[in-house]
């Protein structure tokens, strides 16, 4: 289902689009946004699962984290849903504790484990709404200086693999689980 066009949907039309009236659609969803939340989670439950072998953490999350992305810029709506409010839907549920799994199992540790979670959530969310904002972006001109071209590959599907691998090689650090234990030298005076 495309959400392309989303900002137009208003309860009468998608219920003049499925034959019914719009009463009986507010007995299922309060609002548009009820509408726009159950379609993201359906495309969400489509498009998270990484193919990858969770024995290989580093790749499994890379791949659940890119499918994210690649959702969350292929479909403004779900991109709108996702910066509005925090997503709970069961399959953003299901995403979450199968990535907490696999971290929890690379890390051993809970709470680093979730703070990795939000580290690679908000980077994904946050470098899909940097990159769908860009998408037409063309210079001005013909020409395009070298620090533009580098600032514009910023952007790039490329560039979000470049700086995923850097979060996962922090969360991979020995360090990483041990950061309870980790003491910040006393400066003498």
């Amino acid at each position: 289902m495309a959400t392309r066009g989303y900002e137009q949907l208003t309860i009468r039309s998608l219920a003049a689009d499925l034959g019914v009236s719009p009463m009986s659609l507010y007995r299922h969803v309060r609002d548009k946004n009820d509408v726009l939340d159950e379609v993201v989670d359906r495309l969400l439950a489509k498009a998270w699962q990484p193919q990858e072998n969770e024995a290989n953490w580093r790749a499994w999350i890379s791949e659940s984290a890119e499918r994210l992305r690649a959702l969350l810029v292929g479909e403004p709506a779900a991109l709108t849903v996702y910066l509005s409010h925090p997503v709970i839907s069961p399959a953003a549920i299901e995403r979450m504790e199968a990535m907490l799994t696999i971290l929890r199992g690379a890390i051993g540790d809970d709470e680093e484990a979730s703070r990795a979670y939000g580290a690679i959530q908000t980077y994904t969310i946050g470098f899909a709404a940097l990159e769908a904002s860009r998408a037409r972006w063309q210079p001005e001109g013909k020409t395009m200086q070298p620090l533009a071209q580098q600032l514009a590959a910023y952007t790039s599907h490329l560039q979000f693999t470049v700086g995923l691998d850097y979060i996962l090689k922090g969360i991979d650090t020995p360090q990483a689980g041990d950061r309870k234990t980790h003491r910040t030298p006393k400066t003498s005076r």
